[in-house]
């Protein structure tokens, strides 16, 4: 059976920051995948849920590896670092989080 490692991300983007400027971070996110050879696959989108749980989050970002090495990798590429040190400054709040799924048999 295929293991895969899963990283999200959820983000709150501060006030005043632009829709413009939102959509770069994300291409610039999603642009990742051509420099970092361990991402195996990147979504991303808008909250859209009826609870009102969401605490503010607006965003969801999940980068799947193969591996917790590969995920580790992707940590300290320095692809991923530059990214990191411009989208962080842009929020409000965020939340990571790595987890291998569970499938129930």
């Amino acid at each position: 059976m295929e293991q895969v490692v899963k990283h999200i991300v959820l983000a709150k983007f501060k006030e005043g920051v632009t829709e413009a400027e939102i959509q770069k971070l994300i291409s610039d996110y999603a642009d990742l995948r051509n420099h970092i050879k361990q991402i195996k696959s990147f979504e991303w989108g808008t909250d859209v849920s009826i609870e009102n749980l969401n605490q503010g989050f607006t965003h969801i970002f999940e980068t799947t590896f193969q591996t917790l090495e590969d995920r580790s990798a992707y940590v300290a590429d320095p692809a991923h670092v530059k990214f990191g040190s411009e989208l962080l400054p842009a929020l409000e709040k965020v939340v990571g989080i790595d987890y291998v799924p569970t499938r129930e048999p």
